[in-house]
């Protein structure tokens, strides 16, 4: 057959798509993680880029665990070898790669779609191939629409484009995939723009996930990893066998793990992840494209149950991962204008399983001439007319860069209305933010409204002018009491160590329907041990919100710290169920053991519960 490009529908257990929180990022990525072994390169990119906050955009923290029969558009591209399907509503995740010859999936395709919180803005997904630009961590357009396009190379072959532009970078993104006629794997050029005359730290990892199973073994062309086990710094080590164990087989580990591989230089980069047949998913890419990591969560109870919460019963994965630098925690300076592109691969690699499964040095010298077979990675080359597929957002339109954005929404019209007539109208809630020297300049100079001031503030904080950001809100504040100038200065004090409970009490008077604002008010009293404070502003939410997972465990939270333990006990035994519970919080497993010591003195506690065991470590 010849290569098809088609539309098309996936069904399958979902929840609602997330919906975003009123309230802006002013946290950073607050990675501060040390690297024992680092060369003078990797010293440099790791003190560079982490952002000190993730404006413009808000969490996206608006979903549940309650899942339905759902109908999600796709995008599916076909040749004689392969199947690649892609959900470019959701970030453009490649949800799916089957071998047609096999009917073999070879990612791992996640029998659910379930938001979780383990992404910059809250909501992320398991499963498939997930594009990641922004900051260390799941890019903030995971659970959202790129641009999708139909365009074709000077062959015919049929290309899907998908783009958008990331707005805390200020990059746009280009994301080509074809499947070129008898290919045994589908090509991926990435491309990244920055399109102002600004160096900007920029951060790419493709993130694979790929079934986990006994005999799965991941290779990589390389002897070495920095390892990272969630308790301490990256230190470079031997691998695969570390402390006795082979670590490239994930099930024999009991605990979760990052290993991001040392490749020696000028060597094509590749990871591949092969059963006990010697067959599996592979990636490879152009040099630009240099890191490899390998992540598992480990076969220990709180692993599990992770994997569970994210995928369900039975579905076990891991990640095969590819990045512009070695590790996660670096960024790269890309100049102002500069236009980077790579080519990635992805196949069913297919090995002799003596040697994958024989010394290490063998298995890899046996994929890596496997890989060479696949043949050279060119770039799409893509050209004609795009056919418009589905839409992304309309901020790039807003920023006049030179690509077909759509059309202006609602997000984006009050600030075309700044720009026609210097004036951004007020609205309760707020616009929404934007970013950039422009709009700081037209703001500057705008007459004093609390609305122009309160996104004044925004702008300035974005920048690095957190006193400048201060000033701007008091004088939002002085022309109008609102709760999300207060929630602002609140939310700056406690980023830089003070204290935000009163701030927040008034905010949230003045906008209790606001989920985001009440969570965050009982979590500050709580944080300050005024914690019969935090009950009285539980029993006076509405039951919707105190239903809420995470209300509920800052509710046992407090009754812990106002000693009312048959309070807390009550929760426990109703069960707490925080549908945003983060990747590598402690909370819970620290609710029980501290209730267990408070309720039962000098006995051993009762173990910890399945349902509550998270712990990654």
């Amino acid at each position: 057959m010849t290569s098809a490009l088609r539309l098309d529908t996936l069904r399958l257990p979902a929840a609602d798509p997330p919906t975003p929180s009123p309230l802006p990022i002013l946290r950073g990525t607050g990675v501060r993680r040390g690297l024992v072994g680092a060369d003078e390169e990797m010293t440099a990119q790791l003190g560079y880029g982490q952002p000190h906050t993730l404006l413009p955009y808000t969490m996206q923290d608006g979903y549940t665990r309650d899942r339905t029969e759902r109908d999600l558009p796709v995008v599916v591209l076909e040749n004689e070898h392969l199947t690649a399907t892609f959900l470019p509503s959701y970030g453009g995740r490649l949800w799916s790669l089957v071998h047609r010859e096999s009917g073999r999936e070879l990612l791992h395709r996640n029998p659910i779609l379930q938001p979780a919180n383990l992404a910059l803005r809250d909501a992320w997904f398991a499963g498939g191939v997930e594009w990641n630009l922004g900051a260390t961590g799941h890019w903030p357009l995971t659970c959202s629409p790129l641009h999708a396009v139909r365009l074709a190379r000077p062959d015919g072959t049929p290309v899907l484009r998908m783009y958008e532009f990331e707005r805390m970078r200020r990059l746009v993104v280009r994301i080509d995939a074809w499947l070129p006629e008898d290919s045994p794997v589908l090509m991926v050029e990435v491309t990244l723009t920055n399109p102002s005359a600004d160096t900007v730290p920029a951060y790419w990892w493709s993130n694979i996930a790929v079934p986990e199973a006994e005999g799965v073994r991941v290779l990589a062309p390389a002897s070495r990893a920095y390892h990272f086990d969630y308790t301490e710094a990256l230190r470079l080590v031997d691998f695969p066998v570390l402390d006795g164990v082979d670590r490239s087989y994930t099930t024999g580990v009991p605990t979760a793990a990052d290993y991001f591989f040392d490749l020696p230089a000028g060597a094509r980069p590749w990871i591949a992840a092969l059963d006990g047949e010697g067959k599996g998913l592979v990636q490879a890419s152009t040099g630009l494209l240099r890191g490899r990591k390998l992540f598992h969560w480990g076969t220990g109870q709180g692993g599990a149950r992770w994997q569970e919460w994210l995928s369900g019963p039975s579905a076990p994965y891991l990640e095969i991962q590819a990045g512009l630098a070695r590790t996660q925690l670096e960024h790269v300076p890309m100049p102002g204008g500069a236009e980077w592109s790579w080519v990635e691969a992805y196949g069913l690699l297919e090995v002799d399983p003596a040697l994958v499964h024989g010394p290490w040095e063998a298995a890899v010298s046996a994929a890596s001439a496997a890989v060479e077979r696949l043949g050279p990675l060119t770039p799409s080359g893509a050209v004609g007319e795009a056919e418009v597929l589905s839409r992304g957002s309309a901020w790039g339109a807003l920023e006049d860069l030179g690509v077909d954005f759509g059309e202006l929404g609602a997000e984006q019209l009050p600030w075309r209305e700044l720009l026609d007539t210097g004036r951004l109208p007020v609205s309760d809630p707020p616009a929404a933010p934007v970013t950039g020297q422009r709009w700081l300049d037209l703001l500057e100079k705008h007459p004093a409204d609390w609305h122009a001031r309160y996104h004044l503030g925004l702008l300035r904080y974005a920048l690095g002018d957190l006193e400048g950001a201060s000033v701007a809100w008091q004088e939002s504040l002085g022309l109008c009491r609102t709760p999300w100038a207060l929630r602002c200065v609140a939310e700056s004090a406690r980023l830089a160590g003070g204290r935000s409970a009163d701030l927040l009490l008034e905010a949230h008077a003045l906008a209790p329907s606001v989920v985001a604002l009440s969570v965050e008010t009982v979590r500050a009293l709580v944080a300050d041990d005024r914690c019969a404070e935090a009950l009285t502003v539980i029993d006076a939410l509405g039951d919707e919100q105190r239903a809420l997972g995470r209300m509920r465990l800052l509710e046992a939270q407090a009754a812990l710290g106002a000693q009312d333990l048959d309070r807390v006990e009550a929760l426990l035994n109703e069960g707490i169920v925080v549908d945003n519970l983060r990747e590598g919080e402690d909370s819970l497993d620290s609710l029980w053991f501290r209730y267990q010591e408070l309720r039962n003195p000098g006995q051993d506690p009762a173990p910890l519960p399945e349902s509550l065991d998270f712990r990654m470590h």
